[in-house]
């Protein structure tokens, strides 16, 4: 597959393609095909935030969004891989120089994993660090090159300091316990490190990444800042599930066509013809849920893109909009299972890993509808400045 020459949306439609016809060997292996691998790269996603000093695209929230849903028509756990294996670059441009050389020295494609919740610790020691811990639901692990993690280190005086560190993956260990009911061939095992030396080029800083500031505020050409980590965090995970509602309505309104055209009339007993209005207005409301959540999905694309400070505000609204995204697109599929009936919900069909999908989707951490609420609720009751 050349892919190389297309853009990412375009080149998304072939990649969709190839794992329609691999999902349920992924599945039952519980991680991505290596062929999938190949080609999310050839096609250029783990190259596409990745700035182009190093080869990278310096892409937009915007294209990574359109393709992304793209592969979720197909498989949501290819577009929940190729999503992360995106956006994962975006966190090495908050280390140092000499760490953003080493980890693309080979080229702008080597697949880096993260996870920036502080599940390890670490303890200072000359010229860096030694880190311990261990990082549960690391999708795509079989298949990194690099590894970023948060790890609480400890200090002589005070709290801890969270800190992002970056291992080579062969520094790491893999544990075998993604067991999932949905996303099972996401590959989210848990990452061991033990006692790991990390230099200090390798050490970076978490706090600027949630707040978008340069890693080297006094840098020489001068870095641009980036859109603070929970302004488009959710769009990470959301937009997987926009592919899947999307894939879910398609199975939906041919399966009932059939039905509609097929099944017979038989006296005395219902039949699809005395649920056709149910059908039309499945149909509708859900296809009128799915697009406007992408419409909100766009605005935080946009905004992302825009290179204009993203004030708290519209990060609360962000983190908002995802959640609300996510309810809204599990509800609408939820409803297209429920609609397609016994004879749409076979064990081995399309139609029930969207389901298990989109609902696993909807159990992550960062799209909670309370905590975005709650931040969202404060940020309107913080007084304005005046100018």
């Amino acid at each position: 597959m050349d892919t190389a020459r297309e853009s990412l949306p375009a080149a998304a439609r072939s990649i969709a393609e190839l794992a329609s016809g691999l999902t349920a060997q992924m599945e039952r292996e519980r991680r991505l095909g290596s062929d999938v691998v190949k080609a999310l790269s050839d096609a250029g996603f783990m190259r596409h935030f990745v700035p182009a000093e190093f080869g990278g695209r310096d892409g937009t929230f915007r294209d990574l969004m359109s393709a992304v849903a793209t592969l979720g028509e197909t498989c949501t756990a290819t577009a929940w891989c190729a999503s992360l294996f995106a956006s994962s670059p975006r966190f090495v441009s908050f280390f140092p120089p000499e760490g953003r050389r080493e980890i693309w020295a080979e080229g702008p494609d080597p697949v880096v994993v993260c996870s920036v919740i502080p599940f390890g610790e670490a303890v200072g020691v000359p010229g860096g660090l030694r880190v311990s811990g261990r990082w549960p639901y690391m999708s795509g692990i079989d298949c990194a090159d690099w590894v970023i993690v948060c790890a609480k280190v400890l200090l002589a005086t005070g709290g801890p300091r969270l800190t992002l560190v970056a291992v080579p993956r062969s520094r790491c260990r893999a544990e075998d316990t993604w067991f999932s009911v949905g996303m099972q061939a996401t590959g989210s095992n848990t990452v061991v490190l033990e006692d790991v030396f990390v230099p200090e080029q390798r050490i970076g800083d978490r706090a600027a990444l949630f707040a978008g500031r340069p890693a080297v505020p006094a840098a020489d050409p001068p870095v641009a800042a980036m859109a603070p980590l929970p302004a488009v965090n959710g769009l990470t995970f959301v937009v997987p599930a926009l592919g899947a509602a999307r894939g879910s309505l398609a199975l939906l309104a041919d399966h009932l066509g059939k039905k509609l055209r097929d099944i017979p009339v038989l006296p005395g007993v219902p039949g699809a013809l005395d649920n056709q209005t149910t059908y039309e207005t499945v149909l509708a409301r859900s296809a009128a849920e799915i697009d406007a959540v992408q419409l909100l999905l766009e605005r935080i694309a946009d905004l992302a893109d825009s290179g204009a400070g993203i004030t708290p505000a519209e990060v609360a609204r962000n983190a908002r909009d995802s959640a609300f995204a996510i309810d809204t697109l599990a509800t609408a599929v939820n409803r297209i299972f429920r609609t397609a009936g016994t004879s749409g919900q076979a064990a081995d069909g399309p139609l029930q890993r969207f389901w298990r999908d989109v609902n696993s989707i909807a159990t992550h951490q960062a799209l909670q509808i309370e905590p975005t609420a709650r931040t969202y609720a404060r940020s309107l009751f913080t007084p304005r400045s005046t100018p």
